[in-house]
């Protein structure tokens, strides 16, 4: 039996999930969590085979809960679901040690053979979602632009942003320019738009 803990913030979504793929033989839903930081602990206490994860969740997203997972229980494979085709995501997820990486729509006996494919030490890469990532090309920002750019995207300003990374204020808006050159941009909110599209943040 696979046993599998399903993370996802929405809870009709997560609850229809885990009763699809119980009427799999082979499947078993050992936890349901609605927060990326609650992962962990759910795979540590019902011994979870796999982690199948929403990329959009509080707490951490799946991105961060898949490396959480990695290190904490390296021999949990995890799925990562997504409903945004954000060319940047795919990367990034098997960065994070995902293995299985489908839209969020997928079938379930898609989802169902993703699982029983990471679980035998494969991979599971849905091929739209994977064309996408090639067309859509590598981030041309730095890890440190990147790192701004996010924490602008919350709405910090120039200052708070300094404040919080250990930065001046003069090397921040240095990065938001770079940043904002690199995403073909206009300003700062629509070079955050064009990073978050491309899943780069």
């Amino acid at each position: 039996m696979i046993k599998i803990v399903l993370a996802d913030d929405e809870h009709l979504v997560r609850g229809a999930l885990a009763a699809l793929l119980g009427l799999e033989e082979d499947l078993e839903v050992v936890a349901e969590v609605g927060r990326g930081d609650q992962v962990v602990d759910a795979v540590l206490a019902g011994g979870a085979d796999i982690a199948v994860l929403d990329i959009e969740m509080p707490g951490a997203t799946g991105l961060e809960a898949a490396a959480r997972v990695r290190d904490a229980a390296p021999d949990c494979g995890v799925v990562i679901l997504t409903s945004f085709g954000r060319p940047g995501y795919l990367r990034r997820a098997l960065t994070a040690g995902a293995r299985g990486f489908l839209a969020k729509d997928a079938p379930v006996d898609q989802l169902a053979g993703a699982i029983r494919r990471v679980h035998g030490g494969g991979r599971y890469i849905d091929t739209d979602l994977a064309a996408a990532a090639m067309v859509g090309g590598e981030s041309p920002l730095t890890e440190r632009e990147t790192e701004v750019l996010r924490a602008a995207a919350d709405g910090a300003t120039v200052a708070r942003i300094a404040s919080a990374l250990h930065l001046t204020e003069g090397t921040v808006r240095n990065y938001l320019s770079n940043a904002i050159g690199k995403t073909g941009a206009d300003n700062r909110l629509s070079a955050i738009r064009t990073a978050q599209d491309m899943g780069w943040l």
